[in-house]
C-alpha cells in the first residue's frame, strides 16, 4: 500500500500532484496539511496532529468528509508530519509521499527530510517532493528518470558513502567516496532521461531539480 502525506509546508502550484494519481492508495494529512490536499483536489482519509494549525474552516468541513481525524496533544514528542509517517506505518505502508514537507521553517523542513533516513531502516520509503524538486535515499543502487538539462545533487547522510558510480550525468564519479558534510556531488546534471546511482557502502541523499 502506499500513501500521499501532506504536510504543512509550501505549495505554489497544485497542478503537480496529478501526476502522482496513480501512486497513492490513501491520503494521510498532519493537521494544515489538509488544506493542501482540499486545494489538491483530494479527500482527506486521514488527518492526525494538535489541529493547531488548520483553519477552523476547513477543520469544520473535513469533519463532514468521513475522514478519521486522529486527535494528539499540543504538548508532545514529534510533529504532525512523523506523526502521519508513524500512522502510515501501522497500516502497512510500503511507500509514501510527502507533499509540502519543505516550508518557511528550516527546522521542520530538515527534520521532514531526515524522516527519509529514520524510516528507511523500519521498511518505509519516503520522498519529498514539490513543484520544483523530489528528495528521496539511494542506497545501493538506484535508476532516476528525470529530463535533460535536470540537476541532480548526491548528499551522503552516513559519515561515508562509498565506492560511487554513476551513468547519465554530465560529472561521472567513478568509484568515488564522499564524505558526510562535503558539497562535492552538488549540482550535477542529466544528460538524458535516466540517470543510474550506484554505491558499495553508506546512503546518499538525491535532489532531482526540475529544469523547467
Amino acid at each position: 500500500m502506499n500513501a500521499l502525506i501532506f504536510a504543512g509546508g509550501n505549495v505554489k502550484d497544485y497542478e503537480f500532484i496529478k501526476k502522482y494519481k496513480s501512486f497513492y492508495d490513501i491520503v494521510i494529512c498532519a493537521d494544515s496539511g489538509a488544506l493542501h490536499a482540499l486545494k489538491a483536489g483530494l479527500k482527506p482519509d486521514f488527518l492526525i496532529g494538535d489541529m493547531d494549525s488548520i483553519p477552523e474552516n476547513v477543520f469544520e468541513y473535513i469533519k463532514k468528509l468521513n475522514t478519521k481525524i486522529i486527535y494528539y496533544p499540543k504538548e508532545k514528542d514529534f510533529t504532525d508530519t512523523e506523526l502521519a509517517v508513524e500512522y502510515a506505518l501501522s497500516l502497512g505502508v510500503k511507500k509514501a509521499i510527502i507533499v509540502a514537507g519543505i516550508g518557511t521553517r528550516p527546522d521542520h523542513s530538515l527534520a521532514n527530510i531526515f524522516l527519509l533516513v529514520k524510516y528507511l531502516n523500519k521498511g518505509l520509503e519516503l520522498k519529498v517532493v514539490d513543484e520544483d524538486f523530489e528528495i528521496f535515499l539511494i542506497k545501493d543502487e538506484k535508476e532516476i528518470e528525470g529530463e535533460k538539462g535536470d540537476l541532480l545533487s548526491l548528499v551522503p547522510v552516513t559519515e561515508f558513502a562509498e565506492d560511487i558510480y554513476t551513468e547519465g550525468l554530465y560529472y561521472p564519479l567513478k568509484g568515488e567516496t564522499l564524505g558526510f558534510g562535503t558539497s562535492r556531488g552538488i549540482s550535477n546534471v542529466f544528460l538524458e532521461k535516466k540517470a543510474k546511482i550506484s554505491l558499495k557502502k553508506g546512503i546518499l541523499l538525491g535532489i532531482r531539480v526540475h529544469s523547467n
